[in-house]
This record gives structure tokens, C-alpha cells and sequence, in this order.
């Protein structure tokens, strides 16, 4: 089996003030770049729609300089076509050769409407490579695994929330190329099973340790290893949870810098700070990735 790609989901480093913080950014898209197989800019745990297109581009931008364009994933997705396409070209401007956008969101959107804007991003994309992001949870939008295989120009898409359970259905329908990833990281290993490209991560950005060193296992069939990193992926995923400012103290307690959020999150009560330093102790132990 082919090992599987964990592409880091980058949180958004904020100042107190809610400025973004280009600085911490910097230093933090270095760091993840080191550990992982790529890094998604600007998507949900960027906490993207609250930030306006200038930022979204800086961010880019920076994750091109630091990465380079091969490893970068811009996300452009916004609640209209015409401002994805804006978006997708201007990030294409700046380099980026990979492209992901969410489906349209708040007002749900029917099948033609979805086929028309990813029509219009690839049309603003020129030869980037542009993948669906489909989260029906958050966009109030569902697209069917046969409905976004009927949309052409494709190079994969990434599935959140309860999307996440259709990786078989659109690996069964994928061209040839195709790369169906996850957005549900700690099913890193069912995810390769069922012929998945692999996981686009939150988790992996403070734990790169677990998660590389689970493909790794999943990929040469150890067994013993893969139940034992499941074990700690679990419990990452229960501590962490959808909650950025979890996230972003599991940075800080591993010395990146995760910075203050935009958007609204709960408070991190002592009980998870707790579990958090444990979890990130128990995670040094395991080496680097």
C-alpha cells in the first residue's frame, strides 16, 4: 500500500488585538512544512471566513515562500462564484498551483449552481490544479458523490464533517489521478483502506508525530504500531476536538505559535488544558516524525 498523504490544515495566527500576525504565521508554516506532505492555507481551521481577501492572499503568499507551490494547497472557496474566481486568481498570480474551494455556503446551493461555480474557479485558475471541498455540516450545501463526479476539471476533493463517510463512494467514481482526501484525520487508516488519498489534518499540525508515523504503519502493515498510534490519534481528536483554541494551545505547549483566534470559540477550561499537557508529553516520547 502506498503510504498515505497527511496535507496539514493550518490554524490562523492572530494577535490579541485580532490583527493577523504575518510573523507567527511565517515561523509556523515553516515548522508544519518540516513534518508533513503539505499544508492547506485558509480553509476552516484557518478560519477563513473571517478573513478578508487580502489576508487570505497574504497567508498564501507566505505558505509559497516558505513551501513552495508543489506542497501548498491555497483555499480560494467563498460564498459566491464570483468571489472564488477573484480569489482563485489571485492566488494563482502568486504561484499557487493548487487550489481548493468549499462548496458555496450559508445558502444552500442545488447541483447546477455547484457544477457553475467550480466552472468559473477553473476558468479563473488557469492550469491549477482545483479541488472540491465538500462540508455540508458548516455550507448547508450537500453534493452526492455521483454529483461531483459529473463536475469536470477536477483534481480531487476533500471530504468533511458527513462527507467524510463517502470516501468509498467517490473512490469508486474517481478518473484516474483523482485524489479523494478526508478532512476526519483520526480515520487516517480507514481512510487508505478504502483506496483514499489520505487525510488533510488539523490534527497533524501539533501532532505530526502520530500521524506520520501512523501512514507509515498503515502502510507497511504493522500492525501492533497501527493500533498503538490509533490509540493516541483518538485521544488527540477527543481533546482537541472542533475547537480551535484547543488547537492552538496544543501549539503553544509544543512551542509553536498558534496565536489568538478570530472567530468565535469556547473557553479552554482547566480539565482540557490538563489533558492537553498530558497528551503532549505522551506524544514527545514517540520522536520526531
Amino acid at each position: 500500500m502506498t503510504t498515505p498523504t497527511v496535507i496539514a490544515a493550518l490554524p490562523t495566527p492572530f494577535r490579541p488585538t485580532g490583527d493577523l500576525d504575518p510573523e507567527a504565521a511565517r515561523e509556523l508554516f515553516r515548522a508544519v512544512n518540516r513534518t508533513v506532505d503539505g499544508l492547506l492555507i485558509g480553509g476552516t481551521t484557518g478560519e477563513f471566513p473571517a478573513l478578508d481577501d487580502a489576508e487570505r492572499l497574504t497567508l498564501t503568499e507566505i505558505a509559497l515562500e516558505e513551501a513552495g507551490p508543489d506542497r501548498v494547497i491555497a483555499h480560494v472557496g467563498a460564498p459566491s462564484a464570483f468571489q472564488a474566481a477573484r480569489l482563485a486568481a489571485a492566488a494563482v498570480s502568486a504561484g499557487a498551483t493548487r487550489l481548493a474551494a468549499i462548496t458555496p455556503y450559508f445558502l444552500a446551493a442545488g447541483p447546477d449552481v455547484v457544477r457553475g461555480y467550480f466552472a468559473r474557479i477553473r476558468d479563473a485558475a488557469g492550469g491549477a490544479a482545483l479541488y472540491a471541498y465538500l462540508y455540508p455540516d458548516l455550507t448547508n450545501t450537500d453534493v452526492s458523490p455521483e454529483q461531483l463526479a459529473a463536475v469536470p476539471g477536477l483534481a480531487g476533493v476533500k471530504l468533511s464533517g458527513g462527507a467524510s463517510g463517502e470516501v468509498a463512494a467517490h473512490v469508486a467514481l474517481a478518473s484516474e489521478g483523482y485524489e479523494v482526501y478526508s478532512g476526519n484525520d483520526v480515520r487516517l487508516a480507514a481512510v487508505a483502506e478504502q483506496g483514499g488519498t489520505g487525510v488533510v489534518s488539523g490534527l497533524s499540525v501539533a501532532f505530526p508525530e502520530v500521524f506520520g508515523s501512523l501512514a507509515r504503519a498503515v502502510a507497511g502493515g504493522d500492525t501492533a504500531a497501527r493500533d498503538a498510534l490509533q490509540k493516541v490519534a483518538d485521544e488527540a481528536g477527543a481533546a482537541v476536538g472542533p475547537n480551535i483554541a484547543h488547537l492552538k494551545l496544543a501549539l503553544r505547549l509544543r512551542g509553536l505559535p498558534g496565536g489568538a483566534s478570530r472567530m468565535a470559540a469556547r473557553e479552554v477550561d482547566p480539565a482540557v488544558r490538563s489533558r492537553l499537557v498530558r497528551l503532549v508529553e505522551q506524544v514527545v516520547e514517540l520522536g520526531t516524525p
